[in-house]
């Protein structure tokens, strides 16, 4: 459950641009962008789609890894920090929770291989989101 101020993102998309790949944690017709690199945009498609690659990516390996441990991650809240994105990653095995630093794109392509919230502030939102069509171009 979200904390108060915080909204629990509601779609990922991930987009083709000039600039390069874009990741947009959507709620209803705002999206917060994060560019990412080539690597990181497939892993988090694929994670969306569920489609495999030969030979698996990092976030493939942590779920794995973590499955096989028994463990989850919880939820991944997303923050802005001198114009660089971070991310808290909630990770949990067995009793034990433990929240550990990460970059926003790889909280989100782990919070969505496990179907984990993904949060953000509505302050953040507000601020640094824009406004978005109902379709985009994926991957």
């Amino acid at each position: 459950m979200p904390a108060p101020g915080q909204v629990r993102i509601q779609n990922v998309e991930v987009r083709a641009t000039v600039a390069g790949p874009v990741v947009l944690l959507r709620v209803y017709n705002r999206a917060l962008p994060i560019f990412v690199d080539a690597v990181v945009a497939e892993s988090i498609h694929g994670a969306l789609t569920k489609k495999k690659t030969p030979r698996p990516l990092t976030h493939d390996l942590m779920h794995s890894v973590l499955t096989a441990f028994e463990g989850k991650v919880s939820r991944a809240v997303v923050t802005l920090k001198d114009k660089t994105f971070y991310a808290a990653l909630t990770i949990v095995v067995g009793s034990t929770e433990k929240i550990f630093d990460s970059r926003s794109s790889d909280a989100i392509a782990l919070a969505i291989h496990f179907k984990a919230p993904i949060l953000v502030s509505q302050e953040l939102l507000d601020t640094s989101g824009v406004d978005v069509e109902p379709e985009g171009t994926p991957l």
